[in-house]
């Protein structure tokens, strides 16, 4: 069955049923922003006859409803009620040809530079009919109160104000363009051979705008939210891409509930930010919109699977977790706020989670898209989660995801899969969830580890950490000194020639100490600082601590310190993903060109 119809309305006619209110805008569609050179090079296409691209429109009145505004400057504002018709793709240049060509205000626009300006626009009759000159040239802007001025405002070289001077001058103003009755009446009375040559104006220019035949897309009433949002998306490209957000938020409107108001807080409404008490945890200073409403999708759609499992439902009468953008898109208000507040909690537990496992900063944290599944989760088992076999499998789990690098790019099925496997095996005792069945971290991902914005660089560093790994000189174990905001910093372990890859968290203290010495040279310096003082005993288990094989270091030896670090680390990575098949023996590096080449 055929969604949508393709066909051509007069411009006329459009514009007519926009002052109307027939056509209107659905909320989340942003505000009219083009500038005064856009608005003249699209009347002067119109009155080319030149294509100026089709719109689209959404038919009102089906199951999809969203907050509805009017079209910017028609006044008085219309009835949301008597909208028949949404503009989804079109909006600035049907706003333009409104306030140009169907409204009496001057239009508020901007400058190239941004600067607001109030204008009405005309054309100079003689100009537009001149074969020497351009339509470009005939076109004009005045300011609102219909004058042109120069030296700084302060002489009027052009007035327009009133219609008499209109007609004597031949400048015929644009907003009289689909109905010039009474403009041609007064002209008339002025003087005949005047109202010749507008004639000659009004064949070339002016039928051009009332004989336009815009190419428009009709979207039935039936076309889902999701369908809209795809839609939007693909036609406006140039813009600001449409949130799912943005569009729950025109459809709670409509049932007069401000969902942004929920996310980001309203002093004039006295209204808390949710984003505000989650980002009170540092680590969750990047969830966004998208992530929290994943979270609510798969509460609610995880209670409606309950439910028709309870009522006797099998196969696909089952409703399936899902943290989609269709799943989503179909919340009702009621479903949103019934799990809003447990999502919330949810992402708190999250942050605690994540300290815990040493992941504190947003910096830190190797995906972002770990947060929702993680936040269901604990929205559901509550404090269940410092159970001590509870953590160790989310542990587990957490570390599954990350090592094995397996929540970058398109997720949303793996999401809503690893809530379903994580509430099976941590609840009914189910086998292992497939993220932690499919992770796979090879010993030569090591070799290639070098980006410091890697999910797997940033997780490995987190374990360091988590295992207590101690600073050089102020001895306390790195996350200690990460509490008290000290300034943290990595630094190579070889010069940088020799090594580029393998660097410890330290303090931005030792980092200065250490600076490009070999390893043997600088640990022995740091050791005899006054302030450090260690004896060697000590300095080789604060090494240890960061799984720095203690002889090759103390002997420059890269080649045996660069084998056994790296084994000792595959012990760290086995260990926190539950795998024993990741081992390492000295013949996986044969030469130092293999290493740093």
């Amino acid at each position: 069955m055929a969604t949508f119809d393709s066909t051509k309305l007069p411009l006329q006619d459009i514009l007519a049923d926009i002052v109307k209110g027939k056509i209107q805008l659905p909320d989340f569609q942003r505000g009219w922003v083009w500038d005064d050179s856009h608005i003249r090079s699209l009347l002067v296409s119109v009155a080319k006859s030149f294509p100026v691209g089709a719109v689209m429109l959404l038919e009102t009145g089906g199951e999809t409803r969203f907050q509805l505004r009017g079209v910017e400057g028609v006044s008085p504002v219309p009835e949301p009620a008597i909208a028949e018709q949404l503009i989804l793709d079109g909006q600035q240049r049907l706003t333009t040809l409104t306030q140009v060509l169907a409204l009496k205000a001057a239009v508020a626009t901007r400058t190239d530079k941004g600067k607001p300006i109030e204008r009405h626009y005309y054309w100079h009759i003689p100009t537009a009919l001149d074969p020497e000159s351009t339509l470009e040239d005939a076109l004009i802007a005045v300011e609102a109160d219909r004058k042109s001025r120069t030296n700084f405002g302060r002489d009027v070289d052009l007035d327009l104000s009133t219609t008499q001077l209109e007609c004597e001058q031949m400048y015929f103003p644009c907003d009289q363009t689909m109905k010039s009755d009474a403009w041609e009446s007064a002209l008339i009375k002025i003087s005949v051979e005047k109202f010749q040559t507008y004639m000659a104006f009004r064949e070339k220019v002016l039928d051009s705008f009332r004989e336009y035949q815009v190419p428009v897309i009709k979207l039935h009433k039936a076309t889902s939210k999701e369908a809209v949002c795809l839609v939007f998306e693909k036609v406006n490209t140039g813009g600001v891409p449409l949130n799912v957000f943005e569009l729950v938020t025109a459809t709670f409107a409509a049932d007069n509930y401000n969902l942004r108001d929920d996310w980001y807080g309203s002093k004039e409404r006295k209204v808390d930010a949710r984003q505000t008490r989650l980002r009170k945890e540092p680590v969750l200073e990047q969830v966004e919109t998208t992530d929290y409403l994943q979270t609510v999708s798969m509460l609610h759609t995880l209670a409606c699977r309950k439910a028709d499992m309870a009522a006797g439902r099998t196969g696909k009468q089952v409703t399936p977790i899902s943290a989609k953008r269709a799943s989503i898109l179909a919340l009702e208000l009621a479903d949103y706020q019934q799990w809003s507040d447990a999502a919330e909690a949810g992402f708190l537990r999250a942050a605690k989670f994540l300290r815990m496992e040493q992941v504190r900063d947003p910096r830190e944290l190797p995906y972002r898209t770990q947060l929702p599944p993680l936040a269901t989760v604990l929205a559901l088992i509550e404090d269940r989660w410092l159970e001590p076999v509870i953590k160790s499998k989310l542990s587990r789990w957490y570390w599954c995801g990350v090592l094995g690098e397996l929540y970058g790019g398109a997720v949303e099925t793996r999401i809503a899969n690893d809530v379903d496997d994580l509430l099976a095996w941590i609840l009914h005792d189910g086998p292992e969830p497939r993220t932690v069945q499919d992770a796979n971290f090879s010993p030569d991902r090591l070799d290639r580890l070098a980006s410091r914005l890697s999910a797997a660089y940033k997780g490995l560093n987190s374990l360091v950490l988590r295992e207590g790994a101690a600073d050089f000189f102020w001895k306390a174990t790195v996350h200690e000194l990460s509490r008290e905001d000290m300034a943290l910093d990595i630094h190579h372990i070889f010069p940088q020639h020799w090594c580029e890859t393998r660097q410890p968290p330290i303090s931005a203290r030792t980092n200065r100490m250490i600076g490009g010495d070999a390893p043997s040279k600088y640990l022995s310096r740091i050791q005899q600082h006054p302030q450090v003082n260690l004896d060697k005993d000590a300095m080789n288990a604060l090494l240890a601590s960061h799984r720095i094989p203690v002889n090759p270091i103390r002997a420059d030896d890269f080649d045996a310190f660069y084998v056994e670090r790296k084994a000792a680390l595959l012990t760290l990575i086995e260990s926190a993903m539950g795998k024993s098949s990741l081992g390492i023996s000295y013949e996986d590096v044969e030469d130092e060109d293999e290493i740093t080449g």
